[in-house]
């Protein structure tokens, strides 16, 4: 009984315990899968035949193994080496658990997994129970090899074997869910079995590695593996406190690839052009659609220095000539001021209006409608929902002091996702010079702006600002002159028209070379 306080018979069990439960993992997902085709209600009952079959066979093999392993008279020598009956188990066993280890690692790292194909049939439960006798008489092979090279004694062995098939009786499913859950456990006891089967071979060539060595490096891998997982819950634990939708939508951007160009190092061969599975259009769109509920509506309204309107003070025929150039078939109608706003009407209609009465009754209900006024505080969901309630209106935005700072259609919101489309008496707002030029309005939209210029320094989070100008009066810090730049990110942004007190227009340019520090 004194082998009942030796401190190496018990680590020697418990890790031979821990490393049949891991070996036994495989026997029991294919018991599973072969248990999944009888009917619901015999699936358990498969279950547990299964893993007590290989208890069994378990049992019987190591009984047969422990005897030939202690026979040691020589049956033949190669050279200097002379091999008995326990060397050729040794070295047929570790090289078993070389290759099977092996095979085992090759098909995790290339992501080989087991499917079930076709369609599903129930099978008889005496064929599935042949099945899994011949599952367990393969997949106990390692299992016993590898107890035999963990420990001597017979009685340790057969008593690890029946603690580890117990827990996976009572824990089969945690356990399975377990180990698909950490794919890095399974791999770390893989490389466990090669560390076992190099010493067996090792031992059945006459070199013996004490097995505390096996002990040590085992457990020191045990703590490591622990501290990753610990590493691993903590990440997953922080990670869940970003919101679910935000995750969600760096995850797809992350997948459409980055759009921030990275210069090459001076003297550095410029990176050969990767095959993208996404075009740079596809990633536009996908990123303003989730980025969409983020912007702020002024960043996708048409400002208030761009609306057309039309004022009931100007007489008669200068409103039908403006009625008749405009390409837009809906006009706010204001009265001297665009703040003083009497409704919004088609246009077709306010020129038949004209012609036909020669004026524009403000009174008239079937002509102008009541404007539908939202702050400019509102969200992008909310002016989506807003337009759908609107039967095809437009929709005016005010601030907080009723002053009237844009308009909102829904070509507004399909620009957000897919860029511009200029009305005929527009020109885009962003315009290619020359590559790696453009010329740009004050009014530019920076998302838009982001992605022509490919870069993601313009938009902050919690900046008051929507638009180019905005972004660089932000950094001036003052109106600028015509020929005022500054550099940033590697761009060069200069300002070439200053009218009413707004940036009007900027010529930008990427610059040659590493990305620059902001200077001005």
């Amino acid at each position: 009984m004194e082998w009942l306080f030796d401190p190496g018979i018990w680590v020697g069990l418990f890790t031979l315990v821990f490393l049949e439960i891991v070996l036994g993992i495989d026997n029991l997902i294919f018991i599973a899968i072969l248990a999944d085709k009888l009917p619901p209600h015999q699936r358990d009952k498969a279950r547990l035949l299964g893993l007590s079959l290989a208890m069994g066979m378990r049992l019987g093999l190591l009984t047969i193994v422990s005897w030939l392993v202690t026979l040691t008279t020589p049956l033949f020598s190669l050279g200097s080496f002379s091999f008995s009956g326990r060397d050729l188990i040794l070295l047929i066993g570790g090289f078993f658990l070389l290759f099977k280890a092996t095979m085992e690692l090759h098909e995790r790292l290339e992501g080989v997994v087991h499917t079930q194909s076709g369609n599903k049939v129930y099978a008889s439960f005496a064929a599935v129970v042949a099945q899994i006798v011949v599952l367990d008489a393969v997949f106990s092979l390692d299992a016993v090899i590898t107890a035999v090279g963990m420990v001597d004694e017979l009685g340790v062995m057969m008593a690890a074997v029946i603690i580890s098939i117990g827990v996976m009786i009572l824990a089969s499913k945690p356990l399975t869910r377990f180990v698909n859950a950490h794919p890095t456990v399974v791999v770390l006891c893989l490389s466990f079995l090669l560390m076992i089967g190099l010493s067996l071979v090792a031992e059945g060539l006459g070199f013996h590695i004490p097995k505390g060595y096996l002990y040590a490096a085992i457990g020191f891998s045990v703590v490591i593996e622990t501290l990753n997982q610990f590493a691993r819950r903590n990440f997953l634990k922080n990670e869940a406190r970003v919101p679910f939708r935000e995750r969600t939508a760096d995850s797809v951007l992350r997948l459409l690839g980055n759009r921030k160009r990275v210069a090459p190092e001076e003297g550095e061969a410029a990176p050969a052009p990767e095959l993208e599975a996404f075009a740079v259009e596809e990633r536009n769109m996908v990123s303003g659609v989730l980025t969409l509920a983020d912007r702020s509506i002024r960043s996708i309204m048409t400002p208030r220095a761009e609306m057309s309107w039309v004022n009931l003070a100007q007489e008669p025929a200068i409103i039908l000539q403006q009625l008749q150039e405009t390409p837009h078939n809906q006009l706010p109608v204001c009265r001297g001021d665009v703040d003083q706003v009497v409704g919004v009407a088609r246009t077709k209609d306010l020129i038949g209006a004209l012609l036909t009465r020669r004026a524009i009754d403000e009174t008239d209900a079937g002509l102008l409608r009541a404007p539908i006024v939202l702050p400019d505080t509102a969200g992008v969901l909310k002016a989506m929902e807003t337009l759908k309630r609107a039967h095809g209106q437009l929709v005016l935005v005010a601030d907080e002091y009723g002053v009237v700072q844009g308009l909102l259609t829904p070509i507004d919101l399909l620009e957000a996702i897919a860029g511009e489309f200029p009305d005929e008496d527009e020109q885009p707002a962003i315009r290619l010079q020359a590559p790696g030029s453009w010329e740009a309005d004050g009014s530019a939209d920076l998302h838009l702006l982001e992605q022509v210029l490919e870069t993601d320094i313009l938009v902050k989070d919690g900046a008051d600002y929507t638009s180019l100008a905005g972004f660089l009066l932000e950094r001036f810090e003052t109106l600028p002159a015509p020929g005022e730049a500054i550099e940033t990110d590697g761009l060069r942004f200069e300002v070439l028209a200053v009218e009413d007190r707004r940036i009007a227009r900027v010529a930008i340019r990427r610059l040659a070379g590493e990305p620059a520090e902001e200077t001005e």
